[in-house]
């Protein structure tokens, strides 16, 4: 999946972009496993530092999807975006 392949020039740096197109990757792959993206963020970086290196694959957000699921890593159609809430507001 391509994501703001022009946008990348505009980060201030090389090293910039570089971070940048890694967390547009991790939020876009959780959301094609159909995980909240700032949910799986929060529970990745919340176990991240105390989590052994060598089963760091264990964070993936297709793993993560596959295991038993906790509060915060919701399926995104079962979460309520911020326009689906205004939405049903307006209604």
């Amino acid at each position: 999946m391509a994501l703001g392949r022009g946008n990348y020039l505009f980060m201030g740096s090389d090293a910039g972009g570089r971070r940048a197109a890694a967390i547009y990757s991790l939020v876009e792959t959780a959301t094609v496993n159909g995980l909240d993206p700032e949910g799986y963020l929060r529970e990745v970086l919340g176990r991240i530092a105390d989590h052994p290196i060598n089963r760091i694959d264990e964070l993936l957000p297709w793993n993560i999807g596959r295991a038993v699921m906790p509060a915060a890593v919701v399926p995104r159609a079962a979460s309520a975006t911020p326009v689906s809430i205004l939405n049903s507001s307006m209604s």
